[in-house]
C-alpha cells in the first residue's frame, strides 16, 4: 500500500502508514513496570497493554468515532522495523479492532465489530518517523512532568535511558521538561539504587510481596537522612550508577526488603504507606537498636518504640492521656446520662492518675535526696 503524504509537525513529515507495518515498542518504559523485561513478542506486549493500560477505553472510542488524525504516532526504524515510541495504546487499540484473531489471543472478546467505513479509516495511521533522540524532550514533558504522567518507575526508566544511552545530562533533561523539584534526579537515583541491589543479588523485584511496585517508596526514602546514613552515601554524589558503597550493598538489600517484602521468605513489607511508615522507617534506620530490632523480625512499630526510648514514650502517653481526658471533660454534660459503668470507669481513671502522680512525686523526691546527699541542688 502506498504511503500518503500529510502535513508537517515540528518540521517532521507525517505519513499515513499501514497498521500492519507498525510495531509496538518493547522498550516502552511503562512495560518495564508491568513485567516485560526484554524481548519484542508483539502478542505479549499487546496482552500487557490490554490487561493493564485501559486500551479498551480507547478501542471503544475509536470504534464509535474513528481515529482522530491529529493524534500522530511517532516511530523509529530499528532492525528494519518501524516501532511506535509514542502512541502504543492507540496502536494497540487499532490492531485489536482490526484483528479478530488478536482479540481472541489477548482475551479482548467483548470489543465491538467496527463498520466497514471505520475499518477503512483506521487501516492506516498518521506517523512521524524519527530517531528516539529527536523527541525525547517531547515524550519527557508529556509523560514525566506533563499532562499524561507515567507511574514513577516508568518515568525513571525513561530518564535513565535518555541519560545513559543518549548522554544527555540530568540537568538538561530537568531543564527541558520544566522540572523544578529535582524529580528527574530523584527518579534516576532511585532506579540506580534498585538496579544496584538487583545486580548484586540482594533483592529481586519479582520476589516482592505486592503485585504493584511502589517505586516511590525507594526514591523518596533516599532523600531522608536515616536512609543516607544507613546506606552511607552523600546526596551530592549519588546521581550515578552504583553509588552505594560495596560494604553497604547488604544494607541496601535489607532496605528493599523492608520496603517491598519478600514472597519467597513470606515476609510482608514494613512500609504499607509513605505516611507515616516511610518516615518511621527513616527514624529507625538512625538507631542501632532500632535496626537490630528490624533484623530480628520485629514489627516497624516495635522497632520505632525501641528507637524512641522509654522517656519519650512515657511523655507521649501522658500527653495523649491528658488530651483524651480534656476531650471527655468537654463532653460530660451532654454525653453522661447516669450510666453506672461509665462512673466506675471514671473512678478507675481517677485512681490510676492518682497512683501515677504519687509514683512520679516519690521518684522525684528520691532523686532530689540523692542529689542533696552528693552536695547538689534540686
Amino acid at each position: 500500500m502506498a504511503k500518503k503524504r500529510g502535513a508537517l509537525t515540528n518540521d517532521m513529515q507525517v505519513e499515513m502508514l499501514p497498521v500492519d507495518d507498525l510495531y509496538l515498542d518493547w522498550r516502552n518504559p511503562r512495560l518495564a513496570e508491568l513485567g516485560l523485561s526484554s524481548g519484542e513478542d508483539q502478542e505479549e506486549i499487546l496482552r500487557i497493554l490490554w490487561r493493564d493500560m485501559a486500551v479498551d477505553e480507547l478501542a471503544y472510542s475509536i470504534a464509535t468515532n474513528g481515529y482522530f488524525r491529529h493524534e500522530i504516532l511517532f516511530g523509529t526504524r530499528e532492525d528494519g522495523k518501524l516501532y511506535v515510541i509514542e502512541g502504543n495504546r492507540r496502536l494497540a487499540a487499532v490492531k485489536l479492532l482490526l484483528s479478530a484473531k488478536l482479540r481472541r489471543k489477548v482475551g479482548a472478546t467483548d470489543l465491538p465489530t467496527v463498520s466497514a467505513t471505520v475499518r477503512d479509516q483506521i487501516s492506516e495511521l498518521p506517523v512521524v518517523e524519527c530517531d528516539r533522540a529527536d523527541i525525547w524532550h517531547y515524550v519527557g514533558f508529556k509523560h514525566v512532568n506533563g499532562p499524561q504522567p507515567w507511574d514513577a518507575y516508568s518515568k525513571a526508566h525513561y530518564v535513565a535511558r535518555v541519560h545513559n544511552s543518549q548522554g544527555i545530562s540530568l540537568e538538561t533533561i530537568a531543564e527541558t521538561i520544566g522540572d523544578r523539584h529535582l524529580t528527574v534526579k530523584r527518579l534516576y537515583r532511585g532506579l540506580m539504587a534498585l538496579e544496584q541491589a538487583e545486580d548484586a543479588g540482594v533483592f529481586d523485584r519479582d520476589d516482592r510481596w505486592n503485585r504493584r511496585f511502589f517505586f516511590s517508596h525507594l526514591y523518596t526514602g533516599l532523600d531522608f537522612a536515616g536512609f543516607q546514613r544507613f546506606l552511607n552515601f552523600k546526596p551530592e554524589r549519588s546521581f550515578e550508577p552504583h553509588f552505594i558503597p560495596k560494604n553497604r550493598v547488604r544494607n541496601l538489600g535489607e532496605v528493599c526488603e523492608w520496603l517491598y517484602g519478600r514472597k519467597s521468605k513470606k515476609k510482608q513489607p514494613l512500609v504499607r504507606s509513605q505516611n507515616p511508615d516511610l518516615r518511621n522507617l527513616d527514624s529507625v534506620l538512625q538507631s542501632t537498636d532500632g535496626v537490630a530490632a528490624l533484623r530480628r523480625g520485629m514489627p516497624l512499630e516495635t522497632a520505632l518504640d525501641i528507637t524512641r526510648g522509654d522517656e519519650e514514650l512515657f511523655r507521649e502517653a501522658l500527653v495523649q492521656a491528658k488530651v483524651a481526658l480534656q476531650g471527655a471533660r468537654g463532653k460530660v454534660l451532654q454525653g453522661y446520662k447516669g450510666d453506672p459503668g461509665l462512673l466506675r470507669t471514671a473512678e478507675d481513671v481517677h485512681d490510676l492518675s492518682g497512683s501515677l502522680l504519687d509514683e512520679m512525686q516519690r521518684m522525684r523526691e528520691e532523686r532530689s535526696a540523692r542529689r542533696s546527699g552528693r552536695g547538689g541542688a534540686d
